[in-house]
């Protein structure tokens, strides 16, 4: 396996893992406080800290960038995902919308295939197949009917994974951190409007709950990009299951939930989807 692809790999696993703690934070903050707010105020986090690092360099990167249009396109795509996903959770139980929301890696998959005219070797997919149906035996999903809030947890990956084939399409094009800026920028101006009109004051407890999700989701965003950089998307994909073996262990940590039998099952099968990838990596003499 080429060193490129192993880091890549490995900064995609992280950027899940904390991708898993930024929804903890959302998920405590959605109770009280508005979801546009929320994404408002991670967006500035995030941009305050991007500027602070590049300073007037990075001005001069976004102005003349050649991905201006595509970013925004993606912006889009990524702040209509998060809209649908967490006005979803509210009411959605947490196994059906961890279960919906996990078509993305599927979805993910066939579009490199046809989008990006990836080389989608059998591993691959039974890679995708084996994590999604250990989502499903751990989610134990029962009595899912059509719904809005199905239908929002099924758009939002299909939305996900169209911004995750995007990325991919202009990750060599600009650094990570312009790349972040960029699409934190979007995000800014599209919440912002709608915050004028229901922003409402956070607590101490809420501020530092809403910098901590700046914070994390900062540095997620970074591993993320900078792993689209170095793998495929059909290689990486699988790995957005490992996001569900976090959730389980910080729900065990946090609110004292014990996994079920059916929990470890899929754990098993989830963490067997990211061998094979990286075993039929390691027996292929080339980048796919």
């Amino acid at each position: 396996m080429k060193s490129s692809i192993g880091i890549g790999i490995l900064l995609t696993s992280l950027a899940y893992f904390l991708f898993t703690g930024h929804d903890v934070t959302i998920k405590l903050l959605v109770e009280t406080l508005p979801v546009w707010q929320i994404l408002f105020m991670r967006s500035l986090t995030i941009l305050v800290a991007c500027f602070a690092v590049g300073r007037g360099d990075l001005v001069r990167r976004l102005v003349h960038s050649p991905i201006q249009k595509p970013m925004a396109v993606r912006s889009l795509f990524l702040l209509t995902a998060w809209l649908s996903y967490y006005t979803a959770a509210r009411t959605l139980p947490l196994a059906e919308l961890t279960t919906l929301y996990f078509a993305a890696p599927v979805v993910a998959t066939v579009l490199a295939a046809l989008v990006l005219k990836e080389e989608v070797s059998w591993l691959r997919w039974l890679a995708v197949a084996v994590g999604f149906t250990g989502v499903v035996i751990a989610s134990n999903p029962a009595g899912l009917s059509l719904s809005l809030p199905v239908y929002l947890a099924l758009q939002a990956a299909c939305l996900w994974a169209t911004g995750t084939i995007l990325l991919r399409k202009t990750a060599m094009a600009e650094k990570s951190i312009v790349q972040m800026s960029m699409s934190n920028l979007f995000f800014l101006v599209m919440t912002g409007i709608v915050v004028l009109f229901v922003w409402k004051t956070p607590t101490p407890g809420e501020a530092v709950l809403l910098m901590a999700t700046g914070a994390i989701g900062g540095i997620a965003q970074f591993a993320f990009f900078e792993g689209m950089r170095r793998a495929p998307v059909s290689v990486l994909a699988p790995f957005e299951y490992t996001s569900l073996v976090w959730a389980f262990a910080l729900g065990y940590l946090i609110w004292g939930d014990v996994p079920k039998v059916g929990v470890i099952v899929g754990a098993v099968l989830i963490v067997s989807a990211g061998l094979i990838i990286i075993v039929s990596e390691r027996r292929r003499p080339v980048t796919a």
